[in-house]
């Protein structure tokens, strides 16, 4: 693959409670760049500060939640020129805000769960059961099943904590799925198995406690519509490069997206690069088709 850069900052760490994931991230893809024969820098950021080496090419943004991927990181490199991976700031802030998203995504026919907004004291209207989640926050962070009315204080209290007003989601009971895009190409889809369904952050991030079935077991119309739905949900939202739309499936095959994730994990057992790695694309080609795609 040709080169089209050749000094590049990896971008990792940052402000956000997904700082240990970001390092794992930056870390993968730094050792794949420079096996590939790249000048690499991995920058480590401990806060809102980006101090990137002079003769920097391109950035490689390995940053996950928040600063990262919504749109301030991305904000401060397109007023200084700089070439970076994924999407602009524009599209980031609209796709890391849940609210933001459901709006596009209701205006654009997509589907999506049920939803309202709720403030501190205020009880949902919609009934049992319901996901509670903070509506600015990524990697599964805040974000509670309530099935018992007994316990819907205390998640409410929980995913407060992360700001003024939380997201309550109808629950949609089926099969948890995400769907990659790489340059608009989409890949196979990815079923996520997690212990009672519950996709939480423990879940996500303990070796061996959720199960991964790539390409998911599915009749292929319903795959292919899957796979529209997530380049249109890509499309709507203005990304560019990379992303992975996440989905409920109900039992009836009935299709809902939750949300899209402009920078998603990006180790080599992350979700996108497994999906890559079912489609032939094996993680250090991954990092470079990325890269290759990097605007400013």
């Amino acid at each position: 693959m040709n080169k089209r850069f050749r000094r590049i900052a990896v971008l990792m760490g940052g402000p956000s409670s997904e700082r240990e994931i970001s390092l794992a991230s930056g870390r993968a893809v730094a050792s794949a760049l420079t096996g590939l024969g790249y000048e690499v820098t991995p920058v480590t950021l401990a806060d809102d500060q980006v101090d990137l080496p002079g003769d920097t090419e391109a950035v490689f943004i390995a940053l996950h939640g928040a600063f990262g991927e919504d749109g301030q990181v991305q904000s401060i490199l397109e007023a200084r020129g700089i070439p970076f991976t994924g999407s602009g700031s524009a599209s980031s802030r609209l796709a890391f805000d849940k609210l933001e998203t459901k709006k596009v995504l209701e205006r654009c026919g997509i589907p999506t769960p049920p939803y309202e907004m709720l403030g501190a004291g205020q009880p949902p209207t919609l009934s049992l059961p319901l996901v509670i989640k903070p509506p600015r926050q990524g990697s599964s962070i805040g974000i509670h099943i309530v099935k018992e009315s007994t316990a819907w204080t205390a998640a409410c209290e929980h995913a407060l904590s992360f700001g003024p007003d939380v997201m309550v989601e109808a629950f949609i009971s089926g099969r948890e799925l995400t769907v990659g895009v790489i340059d608009r190409q989409v890949l196979p889809i990815v079923e996520i198995r997690a212990p009672e369904g519950n996709y939480d952050f423990q879940a996500k991030y303990t070796k061996g406690m959720t199960e991964y079935l790539c390409p998911a077991p599915l009749p292929d119309a319903v795959t292919r519509t899957l796979q529209q739905i997530a380049l249109d949900t890509f499309d709507a939202l203005g990304c560019r490069g990379l992303g992975r739309v996440d989905f409920r499936l109900t039992e009836a095959n009935e299709p809902y997206v939750l949300e899209l994730n402009s920078i998603p994990g990006f180790t080599e057992t992350s979700l996108l690069p497994k999906a890559a790695k079912a489609a032939g694309i094996d993680f250090p080609d991954l990092c470079e088709l990325v890269l290759n795609q990097a605007r400013c």
